[in-house]
């Protein structure tokens, strides 16, 4: 995947994987609510809430389901979820980060454990691999935001921090802190991004060969099919000519 995104090869094309997961709209209903819950129920005086509901829409999320995840926060017998992050070791010397929400510690972590171990991957202990990666704020347009000169004068007056492009679109960089800030900036710029969220930007990447990014992708899979999962991210590269074998 080499020439395209950097960042897309490490989410494991995840906008393609998300329309084929069967549990996205719950994944992003959970988020929604844990938002909510956490600060205002409207979008525009809590910026996770917003952040939230803006990624729900870019996947096409109606509009319903995003009212009934902002209402079920202000219900008080709803399921109390907490964020939880797992850091392991998966093939090829690869670091992955994984992110969760969860009503159930001891669940979680179980299925968490049993993916890594059943597809050459180790669980760590907390703070094993995140020392590798840097906690970024990251926002993503397409080309039809405009050229990257444009982008780039944008996304400066914006205060973003660090921009690449590609005939893919371009991916914005912003201190944490600055996401909402940054985000709101550019959509007055150049219009609504097609994803805005935390992210975690790998320090260096590892080139994963065939064998190791087949099981790694496996790996990934399983991690992306539990209900608890919401982001997985890693620190690998994957080139064009492995990712084509791997797809024939």
């Amino acid at each position: 995947m080499a020439g395209h995104s950097k960042f897309k090869n490490i989410m494991h094309r995840k906008g393609a994987q998300d329309k084929k997961r069967s549990n996205l709209f719950s994944k992003l209903s959970r988020e929604i609510t844990v938002a909510a819950k956490m600060g205002a129920l409207d979008p525009d005086m809590n910026p996770r809430l917003r952040l939230a509901v803006n990624n729900a829409k870019a996947q096409s999320m109606p509009k319903d389901n995003i009212q009934r995840a902002i209402d079920k926060a202000s219900g008080g017998d709803e399921e109390n979820y907490e964020e939880v992050r797992y850091e392991g070791y998966g093939p090829g010397g690869s670091a992955i980060i994984v992110e969760a929400l969860t009503d159930n510690r001891n669940r979680t972590a179980t299925a968490v454990r049993t993916a890594f171990s059943k597809n050459g991957g180790n669980l760590g202990t907390e703070g094993s691999v995140a020392h590798g990666f840097e906690r970024l704020g990251y926002i993503e347009y397409g080309p039809e935001a405009g050229d990257e000169d444009k982008v780039l004068e944008a996304a400066l007056e914006a205060g973003a921090e660090d921009i690449q492009s590609s005939e893919d679109g371009h991916e914005i960089w912003t201190a944490a802190e600055d996401l909402h800030e940054v985000s709101s900036n550019l959509e007055n710029a150049l219009g609504e991004a097609k994803e805005v969220k935390l992210a975690w930007k790998p320090s260096l990447t590892v080139e994963m060969d065939e064998k190791g990014a087949g099981t790694l992708l496996k790996l990934i899979d399983a991690l992306d099919d539990d209900d608890d999962v919401q982001t997985v991210w890693g620190n690998y590269e994957i080139s064009d000519e492995v990712m084509a074998k791997l797809d024939a």
